[in-house]
This record gives C-alpha cells, structure tokens and sequence, in this order.
C-alpha cells in the first residue's frame, strides 16, 4: 500500500520511506537510522522491525522515524529539524501535506575512543 492521489498517481510506500530515511539522514546531529523497538509479541507475529514507518488514512500521512543521534547533539533541536527536513522533502517530492512526523530516538552513539 501507498500513497495515491486524485489523479491517479500512486507512490509505493517502499518509495516514501526511502524519502524519509534519505532526508533524516542529512539533518545534522542523526548518526543512523535505528530500528523500532519489537516486543516479543511482534517476533511471534513475524513483524519486522523498521527505521522508517509510514501510514495513510483519509489522504493523509503519518510518519514514524526511529533514529540514532551523535554524541553532544541536542535533542531537541536535532529532532525540530529532522521534522521539518522530512515534511519539506516529502511536500515537495509528492504534492501531498503530510499530517504528522514522530521522531522516535531510540539510542545515543557514545565515541569510546576518547576515553
């Protein structure tokens, strides 16, 4: 399933995903995409775990991004830019609004070198 609009072009979600992951990775302060955390519910129900998940409902788009930040980033700011990176990318790639982006941290990357 994907993204279809009025006039009849659709855009796989395989597609937007890749969008998403691709714009993620050019904020500033994002180290790597991380997966969705699974509980042991979802290894029984063979559900694989993701970076990037994207939903549609009623021509509207929900996007969940799980991500590693770098040592020292701020969170905040590093997650205020990423959503704006992702929802510009998207707009203007598909024409489509995009209704609501979680950034979801889900690990630091620690440079034990240092110490």
């Amino acid at each position: 399933m994907g993204y279809k609009n009025d006039t009849g072009i659709a855009i796989s979600e395989d597609v937007i995903t890749k969008m998403v992951a691709t714009a993620a990775l050019e904020v500033d302060g994002i180290a790597e995409l991380a997966f969705k955390p699974t509980n042991i519910k979802g290894l029984i129900r063979g559900k694989s775990a993701k970076s990037v998940i994207a939903k549609f409902s009623n021509n509207a788009m929900f996007i969940d991004v799980f991500v590693k930040l770098k040592e020292g980033a701020e969170i905040v700011t590093v997650c205020e830019n990423a959503q704006k990176t992702i929802k510009d990318t998207l707009q203007n790639m598909t024409g489509k609004a995009v209704t609501k982006i979680n950034i979801h941290v889900v690990d630091i990357e620690i440079n034990d070198e240092d110490k």
